[in-house]
């Protein structure tokens, strides 16, 4: 893959927004410098994904719908961020599957959105099979908590991005090895935990079903 459309597409995008936004980042230092990276962040807009590839130090890698490559533009601008389609009509999409575990033994971090899809009103119940991706490949776990995108609709907005977004980043952790095929209780297990860790990073009215006192069986209320 070449780098370096991923490296001026990443230029571009501190640029605007160091000149329209708030843009505040913590914990860059938290971020392992080399090796296999299983990034976990909650999903709330388009401008996810482009937050990351601005705010963090490596080249990452990440799943987007397959939908949006059916146009050219947002194809073209998913490829140079090192996006890889994902059928969500699949319960599971093994090519998907097998292509974050290709990028991680080849070293390299990749993102993942575990709620599935886009949540605004709050952390949403976790798809659990990215617990099974994190144990069967025992990578080390980045979570990370991401506040202000949720008023960008349009993934337009990347070209203009305003507001004070901020990207925190929390302490690598992995999960145990274990022994034998684990089943969906332990996985469901795991990816509670996992997702637990991403909702300290957020401030209580982004954790919607993480949030204290909360059951991550329901759905999340909209904050007002």
């Amino acid at each position: 893959m070449n780098d370096l459309p991923f490296y001026a597409c990443r230029l571009l995008q501190r640029a605007t927004l160091k000149l329209f936004a708030k843009w505040e980042v913590v914990g860059r230092e938290n971020i392992p410098p080399m090796g296999p990276l299983i990034i976990i962040a909650n999903h709330q807009s388009n401008m996810d994904p482009p937050m990351l590839v601005a705010s963090l130090t490596r080249r990452i890698q990440f799943l987007a719908k397959s939908t949006v490559f059916s146009n050219f533009i947002t194809r073209w601008l998913l490829s140079m961020y090192g996006a890889f389609p994902l059928d969500r009509e699949k319960d599971v999409d093994i090519a998907a599957y097998r292509w974050v575990l290709s990028q991680l033994r080849e070293g390299k971090p990749v993102v993942l959105f575990p709620e599935g899809t886009r949540s605004p009103g709050g952390m949403i119940k976790a798809k659990s099979g990215f617990a099974q991706i994190a144990l069967h490949a025992q990578a080390p776990i980045l979570p990370i908590g991401i506040t202000g995108t949720e008023t960008m609709g349009s993934w337009t907005r990347v070209f203009f991005p305003t507001g004070k977004l901020k990207i925190n980043i929390g302490t690598v952790f992995s999960l145990p090895d274990v022994q034998g095929k684990p089943n969906k209780e332990i996985i469901d297990s795991f990816a509670d935990m996992i997702m637990d860790r991403v909702a300290q990073l957020l401030p209580e009215d982004y954790r919607g079903v993480y949030g204290k006192g909360k059951d991550a069986s329901t759905v999340a209320p909209k904050r007002r």
